[in-house]
């Protein structure tokens, strides 16, 4: 039963997570549409604000809730469980209050001397009650999320995302023109909005799942805190430190296109462009990982409190080869028609520049993901900080170094992203291997999909300028360079004896 449990969450979350991901993209299509891409460039530079303000406050708490709720979970204890989320968000409030009395007389010097640009300001405020309603949000969904109840936040991911889609939509819409400072804060109030549905619908889903006497005997009130701390504390550092240089990237990216020689403006619009359109492009197809590594985290926590090393090894090793199987075929077609794709959506034709490095940059960071979610879920969050810190590290240092460069512009992000995501994966695979010895599976999570996503990659780049040479639009032409892309990777699959249909891998990584 706990495997068909884990199926049936797989595959829902994944499914919510496509369909969040597919409604969130036409968003930003629309979005990008609506205010142009420097004002696209402003929100990319408020919004790393908000995961440092997610870092400072509720991260570590969300994933401390995840693991233990799935302990206690596993061992029948369901009032400890309802006791790990009581002191998860007592713990929050406490830190929000905190940030939010320090951030809120700062806001017009954090937006001055930190993001570079006053308009900034009115964004930031905004966004202390999204980050709130967020973080009390999180904490109860993932409760749901380490328990294995994953329907109740499924569904309220499906509403939130149309919600924010039509509130934000809906609010520019009402009141464009308006500056760019205006214009980011009715995008930020339309999040408010989401996100207060989100926090009250799980809230309220919580405590109806929870009922009033919770079996169990409860974990003991001294010891309990200790345990939250040392999943928290770690993870909420590293999740800080690594948006600190997240949010330092974003900021710089703009300034050494200036020191290049680009003006204001320009700088403006070119980050804007990349990080508001072509990243989210090609992020597509990571819904998948997302919805994986949700699971895994928790279930992972599950082997360990039942001490099954072996069960944790068979989870991680379906995990990482069913992200070999979904997401190289997806950049390597993505790749392809990145170009093609920016001019329909976005009717920008820079935002297909880039597409083949960052489809691989993008393919990095999912292995990258997958095997931190797994070392989260073992208990070995130290591991997992220290690794993402080197290697946001090295991100960071290599796109101050190259941006400023005249001539090299946003070639030097680019640069950085690939170096560091190799370095990341590199560092988080030797660290799992140390913590339960599991095995690298060359062939099945690297050669064969691999090869088989090269091939339809390159049979897809000499198909499209064929199809659209001979007269088809772009758009049918894209939809059959894919549809083809798709039966030709199988096919390559099926030839080399692995897996004819991915998702049944997709499904296989929780079992």
């Amino acid at each position: 039963m706990k495997a068909m449990s884990a199926l049936r969450s797989t595959a829902v979350l994944t499914a919510v997570s496509l369909f969040a991901q597919a409604v969130g993209f036409v968003y930003r299509v629309f979005l990008s549409r609506m205010v142009g891409s420097e004002v696209m460039g402003l929100y990319q530079l408020v919004l790393p604000v908000s995961s440092v303000l997610m870092s400072l406050t509720a991260v570590g708490f969300t994933v401390a809730c995840s693991n233990l709720s799935a302990q206690y979970h596993a061992l029948g204890n369901e009032k400890a469980a309802a006791q790990v989320v009581r002191q998860c968000v007592l713990g929050f409030l406490t830190a929000f209050t905190v940030v939010a009395l320090i951030t809120a007389p700062l806001s017009d010097w954090i937006s001055v001397r930190l993001l570079g640009d006053a308009r900034s300001r009115l964004g930031l405020l905004l966004l202390l009650p999204c980050v709130l309603l967020t973080g009390l949000e999180n904490i109860h969904k993932h409760y749901f999320y380490g328990t294995g109840n994953v329907r109740p936040p499924a569904v309220t991911e499906i509403c939130e995302q149309l919600i924010r889609t039509g509130a934000v939509l809906g609010l520019l819409w009402h009141f464009l023109p308006q500056s760019p400072e205006r214009t980011v804060g009715l995008i930020v109030c339309g999040m408010v909005a989401c996100e207060i549905f989100s926090a009250v619908t799980l809230s309220v889903l919580y405590r109806r799942a929870m009922g009033r006497h919770p079996a169990g005997e409860g974990a003991a009130r001294r010891t309990l805190p200790r345990r939250i701390g040392l999943i928290a504390l770690p993870i909420g550092w590293t999740s800080l430190l690594g948006n600190l240089m997240g949010a330092a990237t974003s900021v710089m990216i703009p300034q050494r296109l200036v020191r290049a020689g680009a003006d204001v403006s320009q700088a403006m619009s070119a980050f804007g462009v990349m990080c508001g359109m072509t990243v989210p492009m090609l992020a597509l197809p990571t819904a998948v990982i997302s919805a994986m590594s949700l699971v895994l985290v928790p279930r992972l926590a599950e082997s360990a409190a039942l001490g099954r090393p072996d069960l944790a090894r068979r989870r991680t090793g379906k995990a990482l080869e069913a992200t070999s199987l979904l997401i190289l075929p997806a950049s390597a077609l993505l790749a392809v028609l990145a170009p093609a794709l920016a001019r329909m959506l976005f009717r920008e034709p820079s935002a297909g520049d880039f597409a083949a490095p960052l489809s691989v940059g993008v393919a990095l960071t999912c292995y990258e993901a997958v095997l931190g979610a797994s070392l989260n879920g073992l208990g070995r969050q130290t591991a997992s900080a220290r690794n993402a810190l080197i290697s946001g590290a090295v991100q960071l240092l290599i796109t101050w170094a190259r941006m400023g460069q005249s001539g090299v512009g946003l070639h030097g992000y680019v640069e950085g992203l690939l170096v560091s995501t190799v370095l990341g994966v590199f560092l988080n695979w030797r660290s799992l291997h140390r913590a339960i010895n599991l095995k690298f599976q060359f062939f099945r999570w690297i050669a064969a999909p691999g090869l088989a996503a090269l091939l339809a990659g390159l049979c897809v780049n000499l198909l499209f300028p064929i199809l659209t040479g001979a007269g088809m639009g772009e758009v049918p032409a894209c939809l059959a360079c894919f549809a083809f892309g798709v039966v030709l990777y199988l096919c390559t699959l099926a030839a080399q004896g692995v897996v004819s249909r991915p998702c049944a891998a997709a499904k296989k990584e929780v079992s």
